[in-house]
């Protein structure tokens, strides 16, 4: 036996020494060609990343929300004008207006109900005449949403909920499409404010419809334009967070109008919180981290509707997971679930991410970050960015390097580096996007509710805040279930005695979640 080798295009034999100086030669020439490569010149410039970052997932990240654009001017500073002439708005470039339209479009794909009430309630008008002011995240999902209240009727003026999940090519189409909208992905603080002052502030032009996510253009109203509550017919809140400012003012009798939580419709809980949660927390993390989850200890604060759903989501791709609860409802859910619920001081050491979702604020703290292991990474799934206290890591000590688009390392003095995403804030909508048939869902409990409060007799509705009654929330489900081709079985007259309901429903109380 010996140590020869024949190459296919050699016909002579060359001992194994030959190969050897073939392969390194070999070796060397390719690495000379990459050495060429890099040195080429490139359009868009060298752009450094982790080693963790593919550059194909940065491409892939770069296209959520906007088409690149090398004009960094403030939006406040650009006159623009739409074809028509419209100037009564605010975004990024308005020349990108084709291409948000191209995927509203494709939203409006996977958004049947909001289409299903365009055709039946489209020639009624319910909302002529109402003049909604929305605050809301500015997705081609929530455009689907603006544009179907328009064909029911309706002005609309639209600011963003968060400064980071705009979608600049949506918001110029919105724009084009003669909607006032005030947003654009990347806003600083007081940019933000001023969008929301911009939209309540117009000239002659009052609304008498809020249609509010988070409550930060409801407080705005309060504290800068109290006098406008005098017209209001009503608020509509989403999200957890306005859900609470809502009730600390009815509790203090200090909510002037009506006031519609969608936040805990079934619709929402069951359907937005979870399953929308559960699918888009993974291309969130995936798309700023290339993180690899098998292994991984992650603890998920709160065990709510959105808890639930990332846990499931985590727990699929064999992420070790730890539950931390304040209510021993859900912390029980979460053993049955076959999860460990831990306070977050006991488990912090160990983890290699932390993700909120309690809607609370100061869930991680100082002392959280301090005892975090190097590498750590930290974010909110929840509506507000006051769950991670970020004000405990900016001080002078602390350093902050921006890595990537929506990706900071918090590096201490020793060397340690915890990863933040999205400064704290909603990652899906930040990092990502999220499926447009589960936000159908909220979408057209939304314009449900605001046609509700629009053409109620008055009376019907105090200064309080209410749920939506259940027959609603079924009507929802329903228009969504041909998408399925799924068929209901109806009752017989004999079962629905039995039961004491109607055949048509509602099926649950309305205390039901």
């Amino acid at each position: 036996m010996t140590n020869d080798f024949c190459l296919p295009f050699k016909s002579q034999t060359l001992s194994f020494a030959d190969v050897l100086c073939f392969l390194i030669l070999q070796q060397i020439q390719l690495n000379d060609q990459q050495e060429e490569f890099n040195k080429l010149p490139t359009k868009a410039g060298s752009r450094p990343l982790s080693h963790s970052v593919s550059q194909s997932s940065a491409d892939s990240f770069s296209s959520v929300g906007s088409v690149s654009s090398e004009d960094e001017s403030a939006p406040q500073d650009k006159p623009q004008k739409t074809s028509d002439g419209l100037s009564d708005f605010c975004v990024k470039n308005i020349k990108q207006a084709a291409f948000g339209r191209k995927e509203i479009d494709i939203a409006q794909q996977g958004m049947p109900a909001l289409m299903i009430l365009r055709k039946r309630a489209g020639g009624e008008k319910p909302l002529a005449g109402a003049k909604v002011v929305g605050c809301t995240h500015i997705t081609a999902q929530t455009a689907v949403l603006i544009e179907t209240l328009a064909a029911l009727g309706a002005q609309c003026r639209w600011a963003a909920c968060n400064i980071f999940s705009t979608q600049n090519t949506v918001a110029a189409a919105l724009a084009e499409g003669g909607i006032s909208v005030f947003a654009w992905r990347g806003e600083s603080e007081d940019d933000f404010w001023w969008c929301i002052d911009r939209c309540v502030g117009a000239d002659s032009w009052e609304p008498n419809l809020i249609l509010d996510d988070g409550g930060d253009l409801t407080h705005w109203i309060y504290k800068k334009y109290p006098s406008l509550f005098k017209k209001l017919k009503g608020i509509v809140e989403e999200s957890v967070t306005g859900i609470y400012r809502l009730y600390q003012l009815s509790k203090a009798g200090k909510l002037c109008v009506p006031a519609m939580n969608v936040n805990d419709s079934v619709t929402k809980q069951k359907f937005d919180n979870l399953y929308s949660c559960k699918e888009s927390v993974l291309d969130g993390l995936k798309r700023t981290t290339n993180i690899m989850f098998g292994g991984k200890q992650v603890v998920v604060c709160g065990y709510g509707e959105v808890g639930k759903g990332c846990c499931a989501a985590l727990k699929g791709l064999g992420a070790i997971i730890y539950v931390t609860e304040v209510d021993p409802i859900c912390a029980l859910q979460a053993c049955m679930d076959g999860l460990r619920v831990i306070t977050l001081s006991e488990v912090i050491k160990h983890a290699d991410m932390v993700i909120t979702c309690t809607g609370n604020k100061n869930v991680v703290t100082r002392e959280h970050f301090d005892r975090m292991r190097s590498g750590c990474v930290v974010c909110n799934m929840g509506h507000s960015n006051t769950e991670i206290d970020l004000a405990c890591l900016r001080t002078t000590e602390l350093k902050w390097q921006r890595v990537r688009t929506h990706v900071d390392h918090i590096v201490w003095p020793d060397g340690k580096r915890v990863i933040l995403l999205a400064e704290g804030r909603l990652l899906n909508l930040s990092c990502s996007t999220v499926p447009s048939f589960v936000l159908s869902v909220t979408a057209s409990t939304q314009a449900l509710a605001l046609i509700e409060l629009y053409n109620a007799p008055a009376g019907r509705y105090k200064q309080d805040v209410y749920l939506l009654p259940k027959k609603m929330d079924e009507y929802v489900a329903s228009l969504h279930l041909p998408m399925f081709d799924a068929h209901l079985t109806e009752l017989t007259d004999e079962q629905a005695q039995y039961l004491g309901l109607s055949k048509h429903g509602p099926f649950k109380p309305n205390y039901y979640r």
